[in-house]
């Protein structure tokens, strides 16, 4: 898999020496169970003019709407192409202000932690807005 998506990134060989990190300690399931996700779609993407990275995401939840912040300015070249795309969501953190907006949750991603290029958590098919993880 990994081969195959190098022929669409210029990452390749970050990839090809990609060593995961290690596992981190255990946590009591309980402890997840606290974690709101929820699949949103985003509906806009806006700059957030005091920020070198943050953008400030409009996502549509099902029954409610919310402004997220992410660090997607220095990842992608156009962070609108995201508009109309579903990603999964943590929707019950403190809101937190940041570069002067307020953010009502966190976007999920892969690989930013482990210093790759970030790919979206998506679902496999269209699911409805506002569905669980778990």
């Amino acid at each position: 898999m990994i081969v195959s998506a190098c022929s669409a990134f210029a990452a390749c060989a970050a990839y090809m020496n990609f060593v995961p990190a290690a596992v981190r300690p255990t946590v009591p399931f309980s402890t997840l169970e606290l974690l709101d996700i929820r699949l949103g779609t985003i509906t806009s993407v806006d700059d957030v003019p005091a920020s070198r990275k943050l953008v400030k995401l409009t996502v549509g939840f099902g029954d409610h709407t919310r402004q997220i912040l992410a660090g997607l300015k220095q990842e992608r070249a156009d962070p609108r192409e995201l508009i109309g795309r579903q990603a999964l969501f943590v929707v019950n953190l403190e809101p937190k202000k940041m570069a002067g907006e307020l953010s009502q949750g966190m976007l999920l991603d892969l690989g930013y932690a482990d210093g790759l290029m970030p790919a979206l958590a998506v679902p496999e098919r269209p699911m409805p807005d506002g569905t669980r993880a778990g």
